[in-house]
């Protein structure tokens, strides 16, 4: 499903910034793009998003600034960069070549510069950084109920009209009984039948009508699609009301098949265009 969040804050030495775009996934596909320092925290985050978003392809932008008057996180170690110039000096004189850009190399060199320095002061700013990124997925959470709850309404409407189609099949049923024992009675009279023995064209008849007979599959789709309704008032149901929609498809399909009538196939067709987009959707929800 998807979903949206950005939230910006301020902290004593660092401006925060994330921001959070979900699209709909079956599983917690998480994509995320961190500052280098906090690389090691990725975990951390995955599990905040697997327990507020759950699954979904989701992608997470964290830009961490620091301000200008903040305190360096930083420091050079100038004794040491200062021993590793002049080796460097000393051994560019003596393969005879340009001392060009030798501080620069010596900056390089193991712990000739140390990061942070200050462990307690970078567990705050990561406190604060972790309320933020709360409250971007927060954000987004809101965002996916929102767009939930008007896909709620789309999914109800799909299921009321495949109702409204399912009383149009009960309309023609009589009919298409009565075209069966017509037909029936036609093929007695083709083959030369014109005087039918009765309790054989009644046999032939039940024969068919009970092969042909839709009643239980009306009475199956309609209970499947009131448990469908029910079931979308009951928390993270989106594979129980997939599994419901595979049920709903199966009866439909066999009233199709059985139905041996074009008015009936109409109706089938179009219930099954609305199964289709239930199909869908249900892929959105949780």
């Amino acid at each position: 499903m998807t979903g949206f969040g950005m939230v910006k804050s301020d902290a004593e030495n660092i401006e925060i910034k994330v921001e959070i775009k979900s699209l709909n996934s079956k599983f917690l596909d998480l994509g995320l793009r961190l500052p280098k320092e906090y690389q090691d925290k990725e975990m951390e985050i995955r599990n905040m998003v697997s327990n507020t978003l759950e699954r979904g392809k989701i992608s997470i932008s964290l830009d961490v600034q620091t301000k200008v008057d903040a305190k360096p996180r930083v420091s050079i170690n100038k004794e040491l960069v200062k021993k590793y110039y002049d080796d460097l000096v000393e051994a560019a004189a003596f393969v005879g070549t340009k001392e060009s850009d030798l501080f620069k190399i010596a900056l390089t060199m193991p712990k000739a510069v140390n990061q942070d320095l200050d462990n307690e002061d970078n567990s705050k700013e990561w406190e604060v950084i972790v309320s933020v990124i709360g409250k971007a997925l927060d954000q987004c959470d809101k965002f996916r109920q929102a767009e939930g709850a008007a896909l709620g309404e789309k999914l109800k409407s799909y299921i009321i009209r495949i109702k409204e189609l399912l009383e149009r099949v009960s309309e023609f049923d009589p009919q298409r009984i009565q075209m069966i024992r017509e037909r029936i009675k036609a093929h007695f009279v083709e083959f030369g039948n014109e005087q039918m023995d009765k309790s054989r064209f009644e046999q032939e008849l039940i024969y068919y009508i009970e092969k042909l007979d839709i009643t239980e599959e009306k009475v199956r789709l309609n209970n499947h699609l009131d448990f469908f309704l029910e079931n979308m008032k009951v928390d993270k149901s989106g594979k129980k009301l997939g599994f419901i929609s595979q049920e709903i498809g199966r009866e439909i399909n066999t009233i199709g098949s059985k139905a041996n009538d074009a008015n009936i196939q109409k109706l089938v067709v179009e219930m099954k265009e609305e199964l289709e987009k239930i199909k869908e959707q249900s892929l959105n929800i949780l």
